[in-house]
């Protein structure tokens, strides 16, 4: 299935938009990630060097199947889900929220959405039962559940389906909890969803 739109949510932990000192938003906060952003969750990535602060936030990745309609469900629109990490560019980040200029030079750069492979969704209220966590360098740094998600999976594609569309080959990355911190050369990253590890990459910054 081909990607299309990759819809990313921002602070949608309560924690971690505290721990940024952001505000708890009142409505899910969208954003968007070139296609090319997506990359495989294995072997080196590279990192630029050289813009300040390189930050991790893993999140649950949802895929959605056929074309949004009111009412649908998520289990009726999503059919697979992994994790990913939605890599962020802080100090560049920070500099454009001054500015109050668009996030694409700090959330869409190349191989800033690498993912794990897709795996069976099995349904919301599994998926926001089971704990996913990031390892750096085997210390876990993050670690979260969707149920402490301040918007559900189902308010998050009523959202995206309402005001954008969602349809076939979607993807949707869902919001990071609290831990975000900084990458340096070498560093070595795990994703794991229920206890079992799913993707492992290492950084490399160029």
């Amino acid at each position: 299935m081909t990607h299309r739109n990759v819809y990313c949510i921002g602070r949608n932990y309560a924690l971690h938009a505290k721990e940024l000192g952001n505000e708890v938003p009142t409505s899910p906060m969208a954003f968007l990630k070139p296609t090319h952003a997506l990359v495989p969750l294995e072997g080196t990535i590279a990192m630029p060097a050289g813009v300040g602060e390189v930050h991790h936030e893993a999140e649950i990745v949802l895929r959605v199947s056929k074309a949004y309609t009111p009412g649908a469900s998520v289990d009726e629109l999503v059919d697979a889900f992994t994790l990913g990490l939605d890599f962020t560019l802080r100090d560049v980040q920070s500099e454009l929220k001054k500015k109050g200029h668009p996030w694409l030079a700090a959330k869409g750069f190349l191989n800033s959405g690498p993912i794990c492979g897709w795996m069976p969704f099995p349904g919301a209220e599994a998926a926001a039962n089971a704990a996913f966590e990031l390892r750096k360098n085997g210390e876990t740094t993050q670690r979260g559940f969707a149920r402490d998600m301040i918007f559900s999976f189902q308010e998050l594609v009523d959202f995206l389906g309402v005001h954008y569309g969602l349809g076939e080959g979607d993807v949707i990355f869902t919001g990071t909890p609290a831990g975000v911190s900084a990458v340096a050369d070498g560093d070595k990253l795990e994703l794991l969803w229920d206890g079992r590890t799913i993707g492992a990459c290492e950084i490399a910054m160029k």
